[in-house]
This record gives structure tokens, C-alpha cells and sequence, in this order.
């Protein structure tokens, strides 16, 4: 009798595919490439069940370089094909790479549909605040006063922000995180994979070339410790190593941040994160960075009924006691009978 060998599992190496990598040198992309490549080894994906599907952009490389299915899509379509991708087979994973250009400009109503859908998937956007592949326009999360060749002047648009932007459009996972975030960002990604439905993950993502240090303030080497927030379910909102946290202004309806003396954030009446609390994650997105940290981590997490899971009981039930053989729907209902006939010439 023959022993069936287990099939060993898969290392970070078995999903990088053998194209090279060419993104600028310094490139963010790399960084969140690597860490990809390694939650998909740990996650128990598999490259003959992973798609990866993307758009238009440097981000939209993507499927050349990961070791699984692609598809490298027209701009901004990409949640549409992965729609499609996902309802054929659902057994298959899918993720959609996709950048604040391609995803929240031209892709933005698809994107939105898809978010209300909760299509199973992971939606990775790289926010660099640029459009970087097409050298340096105003995207739509450039900020205010961006000077570009789209904007010589600076731009006078308010930003959007991905993140609200996926709440508002009925997302049930909403996370944030940045490139370097080597600690964080693979916890984030699993946690997204785990998800039954729609997971959207802003990355900030560093452009080198056209918009660099966008994010140094938070995301940098030498970023003050109370710049940023990590966020953990069922644990209070501390940062600046403990020193400081957010508490609810409950007149007024909103965040404030408070010293915490000796530790004691009870005292302090910090704030317990309820990643289930879509209004909390509302207040969180919208805290304006400078007086408040930004805030990093899985921000909402609600599951609901995946869009997939729906259509096909649908069709499950639509198609319940109907005739499955063709050959004798053909032959069903009112036919007509052709007898045949011999014609002979005439003289």
C-alpha cells in the first residue's frame, strides 16, 4: 500500500513568480509585495485557488509578480472582473490591488458596488497621493495645495479619504496601515484574508519619485511616537507609549485626546476599541491628523452575508424543480411535427 505524503506547505518564495520586479528603486510597492507574499504562505492560500486582479497603475504590476492566477485589467475595473472571477468559482481566493487613482477616480463607482455587494475578497489600496505610473498628476487623495502638472497652482479640491469613502459605501472591513509597517501590516492582511466578505485595507505607500516623505510625519524612522495609533480590538486607544489616548467628548459628540498619568487609562476614561461600532470607526477616520494621531489598524470589522453566497442560493432556488435534461425541454410544451415531402419536377 502506498503512503500518501503530505503535501508540504507553501514558503513566501512558492507565490513570487520568476518575472523581475520593476517598480523605481526605494519603491513602497516592494515592501508591501514581500509581506504579501508571506501572509499568503501563512494564511494556507494556495497559488492554483489565489487570483490576483488589479488595474491600472504601478501597483497594478501586481499579478506579474505573484506566483498565482492574474488578471492586469483595464483602469478602475478591476472590482468588476473580480466580480466576475469570484461568482464563476467561488471556491477561489480573490485579491484586488489597486491604487487611489485607479480605485477612487475612474474605478470609484465600481469599487463603491462592490463594497455594498460584500463580494468575498481583499481590496489592497496603495494611497501615495499621486498618480505615480503616468508621472505625477493630483490624484483624488492629493491633498490640498498639491502642486502637480495637472495642478501648477496647487490644488484647491478637498482629498477624499479612502477609508471613509469604504465606510460609506457599506464596507463591513476597513483597515489602515503603511508599507514599512513590517510588525503590523502582515497581522492586518491575514486578519483581512480571515474575513468573510469585502475586505478594504488602505496601505500608505511611498512614491519616491513624484510625492516622497508624503508620510514621514506617522510612517517615517523618525516620526514622534505620538503620531500614530495602533488599534486593537477590546483594548484601550493608547499612543505616545502610553502617555496619551482618546476619550469621548460626550456632549459634543466626539474624540479628544487626554493625558494618562502613571498608566491608569481607566482613570483617564480612554476609549476600549469596538472595531464592530461603525460609528466609533467614523470618528476614528475622521480624526484630522496633527491634533490626533493617525489612526492605523483594523478600524471596523462587522461581518454580513457575502454577495457570492446570496446569488448562488438564488439561483439554487430559481432553478429548484425545474427540468435539468435539455433534450427533453426541447421536446416539452407545444411542438409541430414537419412531415416530409418529395417534390417532382415538371415537364
Amino acid at each position: 500500500m502506498n503512503a500518501i505524503s503530505p503535501v508540504p506547505p507553501f514558503s513566501p518564495a512558492d507565490f513570487a513568480s520568476d518575472q523581475e520586479v520593476r517598480w523605481c528603486p526605494g519603491c513602497g510597492d516592494y515592501a508591501i509585495l514581500k509581506t504579501v507574499q508571506r501572509t499568503l504562505s501563512q494564511s494556507g492560500a494556495r497559488p492554483e485557488s489565489t487570483v490576483c486582479v488589479s488595474g491600472i497603475g504601478c501597483s497594478s504590476r501586481f499579478p506579474y509578480y505573484l506566483e498565482t492566477y492574474g488578471y492586469h485589467t483595464i483602469h478602475g475595473r478591476a472590482p468588476a472582473v473580480a466580480t466576475g472571477v469570484k461568482l464563476a468559482n467561488p471556491s477561489l481566493d480573490v485579491w484586488i490591488v489597486t491604487g487611489d487613482g485607479d480605485g477612487l477616480s475612474i474605478g470609484g463607482n465600481h469599487m463603491a458596488h462592490l463594497l455594498r455587494r460584500n463580494l468575498d475578497c481583499q481590496v489592497l489600496l496603495f494611497n501615495n497621493e499621486i498618480y505615480g505610473l503616468t508621472k505625477g498628476q493630483c490624484s483624488p487623495t492629493s491633498r490640498v495645495g498639491t502642486r502637480s502638472p495637472s495642478t501648477p497652482f496647487g490644488s484647491v479640491e478637498r482629498p477624499t479619504n479612502p477609508c471613509a469613502f469604504a465606510l460609506g459605501a457599506g464596507g463591513r472591513f476597513v483597515a489602515r496601515a503603511y508599507d514599512l509597517a513590517q510588525n503590523e501590516l502582515p497581522g492586518i492582511l491575514k486578519r483581512a484574508h480571515a474575513h468573510k466578505g469585502t475586505s478594504f485595507v488602505e496601505i500608505y505607500q511611498n512614491c519616491v519619485v513624484y510625492n516622497d516623505g508624503a508620510f514621514a510625519r506617522f510612517a517615517g524612522k523618525k516620526a514622534p511616537a505620538d503620531a500614530a495609533l495602533w488599534l486593537a480590538p477590546g483594548k484601550p486607544m493608547l499612543f505616545a507609549n502610553g502617555t496619551k489616548g482618546l476619550r469621548l467628548d460626550r456632549e459634543r459628540l466626539r474624540l479628544e485626546v487626554v493625558p494618562v498619568t502613571n498608566g491608569d487609562w481607566q482613570a483617564a476614561g480612554i476609549l476600549v476599541h469596538d472595531e464592530t461600532s461603525k460609528p466609533l470607526a467614523q470618528l476614528l477616520i475622521d480624526m484630522p491628523f496633527g491634533a490626533f494621531p493617525m489612526a492605523l489598524g483594523v478600524i471596523y470589522c462587522d461581518p454580513a452575508p457575502t454577495f457570492e453566497i446570496a446569488v448562488a442560493a438564488q439561483n439554487r432556488h430559481a432553478s429548484s424543480g425545474k427540468m435539468r435534461d435539455l433534450q427533453a425541454l426541447l421536446r416539452s410544451g407545444e411542438t409541430w411535427s414537419i412531415a416530409a415531402t418529395t417534390s417532382h419536377p415538371t415537364a
